[in-house]
C-alpha cells in the first residue's frame, strides 16, 4: 500500500495538468500520464520527487481503448489503488467555423476530448468502487462549453459541454459510493494549448474580454481542482466550477 493517496492525472506534461502535480506533491503520489511530450512529463517527475512524492510517467493516447488500459495496469502494478483522477488530456485544432471542419477533426476530438475522457473516468471508478473507500474525479473542461466558440473552435466547445453533461449523470450514480465527480472550466489560460491549435499569444490578446482583464495561471486553475478534491470540498459533487476571471 501506498503511504500516500494515490493521484492520476492525464495530460500531465505541461500546462493544467503539469501545475496540479507540482502543487499537490505535499498531499498525493502520482501517475502522470502523457501522449507525446517525454520531456515534459520527466520534468514534471522530477519537480514532484524533489518535494518528497513518488511518481511514475506513463505513455498512452486517451484516444486508445488499449493505452487508457496500459495506464491503469501502469498504475496498479505501482500503486495498487487510485484515490483522485485529474481528466485532464484535451485536444484543440485550428481555428475553423463549422463549415471548414471536417469528419477526420470531428473523430480525433470527439475521441480525446469524450470517448477517451469517459473511459479514463470508467477506469478510475472501477477502481475506486472496488476500494470501498471513495474517490474524486475532476474532469477538465471549458469555458468554451458556455460560451459556444463559434467562429474559432465550436468542435471543441461542444466536445466540453459534453464532458460537463458526463460530469453530471456519474455524479449521481457514484455518489452512493462516496465518489465524487465534479468539472472544471478553465477560461482563457496563458498555456501552449493556444498555440497548440496554432494561436500563440491568443490568451494574452483576448484578455481584455475577461472582466478581470486579464488571462488566468494554470496554478489558478490547479488550485481549483485540487480543492474539490480535497477533503475540504466533501460536499460537493456534481458541481461545474469557472475559473474565467468572470467570462
Amino acid at each position: 500500500m501506498p503511504s500516500r493517496p494515490v493521484c492520476l492525472i492525464t495530460g500531465a506534461s505541461a500546462g493544467i495538468g503539469a501545475a496540479c502535480a507540482r502543487l499537490a506533491a505535499g498531499t498525493y503520489d502520482f501517475v502522470l500520464a502523457y501522449r507525446s511530450d517525454a520531456a515534459g512529463a520527466d520534468a514534471t517527475k522530477a519537480a514532484v520527487e524533489a518535494q518528497g512524492a513518488r511518481a511514475l510517467t506513463v505513455q498512452g493516447d486517451v484516444a486508445n481503448p488499449d493505452d487508457i488500459a496500459a495506464i491503469f495496469q501502469s498504475a496498479d502494478d505501482s500503486f495498487g489503488r487510485i484515490d483522485v483522477l485529474i481528466n485532464n488530456a484535451g485536444i484543440v485544432d485550428q481555428s475553423a467555423k463549422l463549415t471548414g471542419i471536417d469528419h477526420a477533426r470531428l473523430t480525433r476530438m470527439m475521441n480525446v476530448n469524450v470517448i477517451g475522457a469517459i473511459l479514463v473516468a470508467k477506469e478510475a471508478v472501477i477502481r475506486m468502487q472496488a476500494q470501498g473507500d471513495g474517490g474524486a474525479v475532476i474532469n477538465v473542461s471549458s469555458a468554451a462549453a458556455r460560451l459556444g466558440s463559434g467562429n474559432q473552435y465550436i468542435d471543441y466547445a461542444a466536445s466540453k459541454a459534453a464532458i460537463d453533461t458526463f460530469t453530471k449523470g456519474l455524479s449521481d450514480e457514484v455518489a452512493p459510493d462516496g465518489i465524487r465527480v465534479m468539472s472544471v472550466r478553465p477560461g482563457l489560460i496563458d498555456t501552449d494549448l493556444h498555440a497548440k491549435g496554432g494561436e500563440p499569444g491568443r490568451a494574452q490578446k483576448l484578455a481584455h474580454m475577461v472582466p478581470m482583464r486579464r488571462e488566468g495561471s494554470a496554478e489558478e486553475v490547479a488550485s481549483a481542482i485540487l480543492w474539490l478534491a480535497s477533503d475540504q470540498a466533501s460536499y460537493v459533487t456534481g458541481s461545474t466550477l469557472d475559473v474565467t476571471g468572470g467570462r
